[in-house]
């Protein structure tokens, strides 16, 4: 067993609520957005996503439950097989929609991100910035219940950034409860939404809206 990143936090996320994670490197932004899209389980305490306690899901449970989870990694974690167009239509796809509506919505997305040029190329042949865009798009496209965005905004210039921004606030106008882990505090200032401030593991300040 490793040593524990995260200690004695408590917060809530109210359904339909925005919030900015921060705080420097090494604060446990990242490690708390895994617990978040059940990609670990907690060593000890209680993580409860939509009602459910996480460490009573049994396995052939969490596919569904994180169908209902959009998440934005900083690694992007696109599958280099595919179009652009086809990994943002993935979500989608999983879920068991029309494929013709399927991939109007893609489409349409894409344009929307900056990247309607780009709906065939794959991955590999794409900038880290248009990787960001269309993680990101992949992210929103099925307008998950839960959205956890990981440095979203971290390659891409601040016109783009502002843009990105906005989707994620129509998305969250709708419904979808939003939690974006960044360091640029104009993205902060610009948003009014709850800000979780962690440093060493711990959560030191919660700034509700």
């Amino acid at each position: 067993m490793g040593a524990e990143v995260l200690q004695d936090i408590s917060f809530e996320l109210a359904p339909g609520s925005f919030h900015f994670l921060t705080g420097p490197s090494g604060a446990g932004k990242s490690s708390l957005l895994k617990l978040l899209y059940l990609a670990h389980r907690p060593s000890r305490g209680l993580v409860t996503i939509f009602g459910k306690n996480l460490a009573s899901l049994k396995r052939h449970e969490l596919p569904s439950y994180r169908r209902r989870i959009g998440v934005v990694f900083q690694d992007f974690r696109l599958l280099d097989h595919l179009s652009a167009v086809d990994n943002v239509s993935l979500p989608l796809r999983l879920a068991g929609g029309v494929d013709e509506m399927i991939t109007d919505h893609a489409k349409e997305l894409l344009s929307w991100v900056g990247l309607g040029d780009r709906m065939e190329a794959r991955p590999q042949t794409l900038s880290g910035g248009e990787k960001q865009r269309l993680a990101i798009a992949r992210a929103v496209i099925a307008r998950p219940d839960l959205l956890l965005a990981d440095e979203p905004t971290g390659n891409v210039d601040p016109e783009m950034a502002e843009r990105l921004m906005h989707l994620f606030v129509e998305l969250n106008k709708i419904g979808t409860t939003t939690v974006i882990a960044t360091h640029d505090h104009n993205l902060i200032q610009n948003v009014p939404a709850s800000i979780l401030t962690l440093s060493k593991g711990k959560l030191i300040s919660h700034e509700a809206l």
